[in-house]
């Protein structure tokens, strides 16, 4: 695989990781709006997870650029 090829998947899957994070945000949002304390545990622990996956892509891209 390119490295150019590479370099835009790594850009599709940050883009992809942050479309989850403002799933979640309007996960929590709902969960909110409707008193719902299951729904918004669950939304915050979807966030979390998705912060947990974003942060090896994030450290990846500032070590490449590093180097």
């Amino acid at each position: 695989m390119s490295i150019n090829s590479q370099d835009r998947e790594k850009k599709l899957h940050l883009c992809g990781w942050i479309l989850f994070l403002i799933c979640a945000v309007f996960f929590i949002a709902s969960g909110i709006s409707n008193g719902d304390r299951l729904s918004l545990a669950g939304s915050f622990i979807f966030l979390a997870g998705c912060v947990v996956f974003i942060i090896p892509l994030i450290a990846k891209r500032k070590r490449g650029k590093d180097s």
